[in-house]
């Protein structure tokens, strides 16, 4: 019957007369010279409990500390992505808090009817509508066509753009529906359906807002956009 040293047991199961508490807390402790002073304590104590009728082969000796040294490598190399991932992540939301105050289009199928009024030197004043929104093309197209609908799908103006290059399209109307009259203020949404010479083309609806303020969070930095909602600083298709 073999008999297992309490030296050994004591190593790999990380008790101890003294304290469960910190060799609890040891065990849990991932870092590099931890992990390695580990492998030490454990094969320290295999050495001192082998049988010295059948001692331990170099090339396991070998074999464990090459182990020791890929575990220890990678766990300083997780160390220090973590420190370059909290970096990136930082200067991220700095550059990104320049973005606060404009204007920028991202995927999406809202716009907004606001109306303006303006006021000449003569008192006279003049009222315009404007919703801005855009359409980014993956190639080319001949003919874009976008359609306006209100909040109970009915469609309330077809805009037949023609042809555009490929990129984003900035896009302004000026409220005016197909019947000739202006339509109310408020929140509509739009679709957009493109082709060249009877080829489909992708077209992604881009919705027009503006940067309100930036949040960083464990999945990265957000920017919280009027109209669109929170969104990827990756999302921003183009700045106005």
């Amino acid at each position: 019957m073999t008999t297992v040293s309490s030296d050994l047991l004591t190593t790999m199961n990380g008790t101890s007369s003294t304290s469960s508490t910190s060799s609890s807390s040891s065990l849990n402790d991932n870092s590099p010279e931890a992990i390695q002073n580990r492998f030490l304590s454990l094969l320290i104590a295999q050495m001192k409990n082998q049988d010295p009728s059948n001692p331990m082969d170099n090339s396991q000796m070998t074999t464990q500390m090459a182990q020791l040294s890929t575990v220890s490598g990678i766990s300083q190399l997780n160390s220090t992505l973590a420190t370059l991932m909290g970096n990136l992540n930082s200067s991220q939301a700095l550059q990104s808090a320049n973005m606060i105050g404009h204007s920028v289009l991202a995927p999406g199928n809202n716009l907004q009817l606001t109306s303006d009024t303006t006021k000449a030197d003569d008192g006279t004043e003049t009222t315009s509508q404007k919703a801005v929104f855009g359409v980014n093309l993956d190639s080319s197209a001949s003919s874009v066509v976008v359609t306006i609908k209100d909040s109970s799908g009915a469609v309330v103006r077809t805009m037949d753009l023609g042809t555009q290059a490929s990129g984003s399209v900035p896009i302004i109307w000026d409220g005016t529906n197909d019947a000739g009259s202006k339509a109310a203020d408020g929140k509509y949404t739009f679709t957009v359906t493109a082709s060249n010479n009877g080829t489909a083309v992708n077209a992604t609806a881009l919705a027009f807002g503006t940067v309100a303020s930036v949040t960083t969070a464990s999945d990265g930095v957000k920017l919280n956009v009027s109209n669109i909602g929170t969104i990827k600083p990756t999302d921003v298709v183009q700045i106005l």
